[in-house]
This record gives structure tokens, C-alpha cells and sequence, in this order.
């Protein structure tokens, strides 16, 4: 197992690289980028919700360029009519524009190495700080929802697979299906209509995790408050959860029940109960158990961006979405950077819950 791990671990690299090579490439030609914004919040035609300047940071140098020079040239940026050689020069440079794509590229990635993600364009605070102060807010919400699913998808499968074809099995399907087909970014909005002063009832805050007085708060109450600002993003990101964890759970109980283990301990006379959590649980729940990893990261990227945003939560999610918004390029790649190598990191943790749980798997002897 050690052989493989190294492995994995050594695929790591030109995965990730690859990785970055792709999303470095596909940003490049995708208009707007941050020179345009500059240029835009320069000739007063910027949106406002897409150049906020955050504590000063680059924003602070637009003072200090100045616009004397109207005369019109050909120019490859939009909307930079008026605007001299001499000032585009000047916030190219400003940016890191000025240098080649493949140069700048092998830069970042040397500085990668080193977790060195420079300073955010846009905000007056080095990226890194910037991830590290969003990262609780996202893993928290993430740990809590795959948490909560398996708490319910599990025993909720088991349910289902002992009385299969039943009218609980039929009904319980039809409402998850259903939970399912509800996109969470939907059912986050008829939640803040409903339970967060939108049109009903004001019983939930619309936005932040905790209290602007939280730190004044003891121990229980910060929990309360906590959990309290919590419900409304959990029930977001739970409702179309537990499809897919409840409907495997209950297809691997069904396969492992038909197996002829299961019935020689039948017939040896054990109870119905010894027979399903004593030997069918544990290899029913290889698959969902060591899929833990998988799930968190599923649930990180594809729910936690809505819901941040919605609920304004400050997390890595939301940091990302005002990132792309903005052009906001080294805060856009140290996101991305840090969610694949996250995902690719659980990835290997998953196989290694497969081996824990199942020693009778071996990783090594499949490769060979």
C-alpha cells in the first residue's frame, strides 16, 4: 500500500499541472480582464458590483495614473479610447500584462511550489491570507452537510433496502426524487422567502455565519448562534443531498442481501438483525463509507458557491465568484489551485479508507 501511495502521490504533479495549464489557458482569452477593468474604472464606464476595491490594493494606484493623454490609438483593450500608449504601458505593468503568457505562466508555477500566491489585484491583502481567512467558512459548511447526509442517507437506505417494493420504499423514493430535482440555489430562495424575512416569517438571519456581537457571547451561545445562522445554507445543501447516498446505500444492501453468505447465516439460524448489521452492514458500507472523501468534495464544489453568494457567507466560494467577477487572476488561481489539489488529495485518502475498511483490497496488486 506504502508503493501505491507514493504513486498517487507522485500523480499528483502533472495532474495538477495539467490542471493549471487548462484553466491559466481558458482565462487568457476570456474578455475583461483586470487591465480592462482598470480601464473601465479609469473612463467611468465600470459596472459597480464588478470593480469593488477592497481596502485599497491595486484600486489605490488609479490616483496615481494620470489621464492627461486623450490621444486615440489602436489599442487591443476595449473602451481604452482617450487613453494614451504611455497609460496602458503603465497598468499592464502594473498587472504583469506586459510579459509574455508562457513566461508568466512558469512563474506562477514557481511560485506555486512555494505556496507563494502574491498579492489579490484588487484587494490590499496577499491571497493566501485571503484563502486561509475564507477557508472555515467553506469547510465548515461543506463537513456539516456530508455529515448530515450520511447521518440520514444511511440508516434511510438500509430502511428502504429491507422493505423494498413496499409503500414507504415508494413513497420515500418519490420525495427524494423530487428533493433532488429541486436545484439548491431554488429551494435556498424559498427558504429566505419563507423562514428569513422575505415574505412570512423573520425566525432565521439572511446573512453571515455568526452575529456581528458573537465574540461577546459565552461558550453555548456562540454554538447556538453558530448552528443558528446555519440552518437556512444546511437545509439548502441537504435537500438535494441525499438522492444519490440514500439510493446507494439501499442498492448495496439489496446486492450484498442476495449474496450466499447471507443465506448460509440465515440458515445456521442467525437473527434477521445479526444477519443484516452483523454481516451485511460491513460490506454493504465499503463503498459508501470509503466514498467519504469523494463526498465532501462533490459537495464543496458543486453546492457551496450558490449558497455562499445567496447567503452571503463569506467562504472560498464567494471569494472565487467576486474573484471572476473582477479579473481578480491570482485570487482566481490560488482557488482553483487549492480546490484540485484537495480534491486530489481526498481522492487518495478515499483509497485509503477503501484498504482500511476492506483489507482485502490491495491497490498495488490491481496495478500490477
Amino acid at each position: 500500500m506504502t508503493a501505491y501511495i507514493i504513486r498517487r502521490l507522485l500523480l499528483v504533479i502533472p495532474t495538477l499541472l495539467g490542471i493549471m495549464l487548462i484553466n491559466f489557458a481558458v482565462i487568457q482569452i476570456v474578455p475583461g480582464g483586470p487591465v480592462e477593468q482598470m480601464i473601465a474604472q479609469m473612463t467611468g464606464t465600470a459596472v459597480e458590483s464588478t470593480a469593488r476595491f477592497s481596502g485599497g490594493g491595486e484600486g489605490e494606484n488609479l490616483n496615481s495614473i494620470s489621464i492627461s493623454d486623450s490621444s486615440n490609438f489602436d489599442s487591443k483593450y476595449r473602451g481604452a479610447q482617450g487613453l494614451g500608449p504611455d497609460i496602458i504601458k503603465e497598468i499592464e505593468e502594473m498587472y504583469g500584462m506586459n510579459r509574455p503568457a508562457h513566461i508568466r505562466f512558469f512563474g506562477m508555477l514557481k511560485d506555486y511550489l512555494t505556496f507563494d500566491f502574491g498579492e489579490s489585484f484588487f484587494r490590499d491583502q496577499k491571497v493566501i491570507s485571503l484563502v486561509l481567512d475564507k477557508m472555515p467558512v467553506s469547510i465548515s459548511l461543506g463537513l456539516w452537510t456530508t455529515l448530515l447526509v450520511y447521518l440520514v442517507s444511511i440508516p434511510l437506505g438500509i430502511r428502504k433496502a429491507i422493505r423494498d417494493g413496499s409503500q414507504f420504499d415508494i413513497t420515500s423514493s418519490t420525495i427524494i426524487t423530487i428533493g433532488y430535482a429541486i436545484p439548491n440555489f431554488l429551494f435556498a430562495v424559498i427558504l429566505i422567502v419563507f423562514f428569513a424575512g422575505g415574505r412570512y416569517y423573520n425566525i432565521f438571519p439572511l446573512r453571515g455565519l455568526v452575529s456581528e456581537n458573537f465574540d461577546e457571547l459565552n461558550i453555548l451561545l456562540k454554538i447556538k448562534d453558530y448552528f443558528w445562522h446555519l440552518t437556512l445554507p444546511l437545509l439548502a445543501m441537504l435537500v438535494s443531498g441525499f438522492a444519490g447516498l440514500t439510493f446507494l446505500t439501499k442498492n448495496s444492501f439489496l446486492d450484498q442481501i442476495s449474496q450466499q453468505y447471507v443465506m448460509t447465516a440465515r440458515a445456521k439460524g442467525l437473527s434477521e438483525n445479526k444477519v443484516l448489521y452483523g454481516h451485511v452492514f460491513r460490506n454493504a458500507m465499503l463503498i459508501v463509507i470509503a466514498g467519504f472523501p469523494s463526498s465532501f468534495i462533490g459537495i464543496l464544489f458543486s453546492s457551496s458557491l450558490f449558497i455562499e453568494v445567496i447567503f452571503s457567507l463569506d467562504g472560498l466560494g464567494l471569494l472565487g465568484y467576486e474573484a471572476a467577477l473582477t479579473r481578480d487572476y491570482p485570487v482566481i488561481f490560488a482557488t482553483l489551485y487549492f480546490f484540485s489539489l484537495l480534491g486530489l488529495i481526498m481522492g487518495i485518502l478515499g483509497d485509503i479508507m477503501y484498504s482500511i475498511i476492506d483489507p482485502r483490497i490491495d491497490f498495488e496488486s490491481r496495478d500490477n
